[in-house]
C-alpha cells in the first residue's frame, strides 16, 4: 500500500471559525500515475467524483503550487492542495424565513448586505435565527441544487463577518463558484475595504499594520498580536476624517483573520469606536467634563456596537471572469454616529476661536 503523506490544516479566513479544510498531500516515490480527481476521491471518500470536478475546475486543486485538469495524472512526488468546505456536522441546518437584504444575484453569485446583530452561523449555544438559517430557507425556496455549501451547517458561505459588523457578504450558489471564490479568499486576492470609527488620531494619514494574531491569553474570547505565536496578519489603513478624539478611517486586508480589524486596532491603541469586547465602551480619549461625557454615553445608546462596517468587495466572477464590484451605505447608526462626532468637533472649534 502506497503511503502518501497527508497534511490537514486549518483555514482562518474573513472573521471565521475553521470554514476550509487544506489539505496538503505529497505523493510518495512509488505512486503509480492515476486521475488526480480519482485519487482525491480515494482520499476523501465523502465527496463524490462530480464535486471534486468541479473543486479543480474552481482552482481549488493543486498539484506543485499549479492548477491542473481532471484528467491530470499523478506522479511521484507530486504535491497535490486540496480545498474543501468542512464536513457537514449531523442534524443539518433549519431553514428560516428570515429577510435578506440582496444587492446583487446571478445564477453563481449572492451579494448581500448583513445587518448589525445578525449572527452569520450556528455555533455553540446558538442553533437558530442566523444568516445561514436564512440562505438555507433562500436556497430552497430556490430550488437549488445540493451542494457541500449547501448540505452543510453553512450554505453557500465563503467567508464571515462578526455579528455586529455590517456590510458586504458574498455566498456562493453551485459547487463551481464556492470552490473558485475559496481559493480568491485563500489566495487573499479579494479586495475588501472596511470603514471603522476609532478612538483617537493616528500621526500618518496612511499606513500597515502587521502582526501574528492568536488568541489572547489573558483573555481568551480576544484576539491579540503575539511575538511568536498566532497567524500572519496585515492591515492597511488610511485615515478618511479626523474629528479630535475619534477618526474615521478605511482597513483594507490583505490578510483575512478572526477580528482583525478590531485587535489589530486595539494593539495600536486606537480601540474601534463602542468595541465593548475590546476597550472601545469605554472613554478612550476625551476630557473629564461631564458634558462630554453624557455625549459619549448617547454616541453609546445610538450605535451600541462596534464601529465598523465592510463596504466594498471585489472578486473575479466564477463563470465570466470580469471583475466585479459592489459598494454600500453606512448603515443609518453609523452616519447618526459619525454626524454627531462631527457637529461636537464643529462646536468645539466655535468655542475655542470665541
Amino acid at each position: 500500500m502506497i503511503d502518501n503523506e497527508l497534511i490537514i490544516d486549518d483555514v482562518d479566513q474573513d472573521e471565521n471559525d475553521e470554514l476550509y479544510e487544506h489539505l496538503n498531500i505529497i505523493c510518495d516515490p512509488k505512486q503509480s500515475q492515476l486521475r488526480i480527481d480519482k485519487f482525491i476521491q480515494d482520499k476523501v471518500s465523502k465527496l463524490s467524483r462530480n464535486k471534486i470536478q468541479n473543486y479543480i475546475r474552481g482552482g481549488s486543486v493543486t498539484v506543485n503550487s499549479k492548477v491542473v485538469k481532471s484528467n491530470y495524472k499523478v506522479r511521484p512526488g507530486d504535491e497535490i492542495s486540496v480545498l474543501l468546505p468542512h464536513p457537514p456536522p449531523e442534524g443539518g441546518v433549519l431553514p428560516e424565513n428570515i429577510p435578506l437584504n440582496i444587492i446583487f444575484e446571478d445564477d453563481d453569485v449572492l451579494i448581500i448586505n448583513k445587518p448589525a446583530g445578525l449572527v452569520v452561523h450556528p455555533g455553540y449555544g446558538i442553533k437558530s435565527g442566523t444568516l445561514v438559517n436564512a440562505l438555507a430557507y433562500y436556497f430552497n425556496q430556490k430550488e437549488l441544487p445540493i451542494m457541500d455549501g449547501n448540505d452543510s451547517d453553512r450554505p453557500g458561505l465563503i467567508h464571515r463577518i462578526d455579528k455586529d459588523t455590517t456590510g458586504l457578504m458574498v455566498i456562493a450558489k453551485n459547487d463551481f463558484a464556492m470552490a473558485h471564490l475559496s481559493k480568491q479568499f485563500f489566495d487573499h486576492t479579494i479586495d475588501r475595504k472596511y470603514l471603522a470609527l476609532i478612538w483617537g488620531e493616528f500621526e500618518e494619514d496612511q499606513g500597515t499594520i502587521e502582526g501574528n494574531l492568536g488568541r489572547n491569553p489573558r483573555n481568551r474570547m480576544q484576539m491579540t498580536i503575539l511575538e511568536d505565536d498566532g497567524k500572519h496578519a496585515v492591515t492597511h489603513f488610511s485615515v478618511i476624517e479626523r474629528l479630535y478624539y475619534v477618526s474615521l478611517i478605511e482597513c483594507k486586508l490583505e490578510t483575512g483573520r478572526t477580528h482583525q480589524i478590531r485587535a489589530h486596532m486595539k494593539c495600536n491603541g486606537h480601540p474601534l469606536f463602542a468595541d465593548e469586547r475590546y476597550g472601545g465602551m469605554t472613554i478612550v480619549k476625551g476630557t473629564v467634563f461631564s458634558k462630554y461625557k453624557q455625549f459619549v454615553e448617547n454616541c453609546f445608546k445610538m450605535m451600541p456596537r462596534q464601529a465598523l462596517h465592510a463596504k466594498s468587495l471585489g472578486f473575479i466572477h466564477p463563470s465570466t471572469g470580469e471583475y466585479m464590484y459592489f459598494d454600500s451605505e453606512l448603515p443609518e447608526d453609523f452616519q447618526n454616529v459619525l454626524q454627531k462626532w462631527r457637529h461636537y468637533l464643529s462646536f468645539r472649534k466655535e468655542n475655542m476661536e470665541s
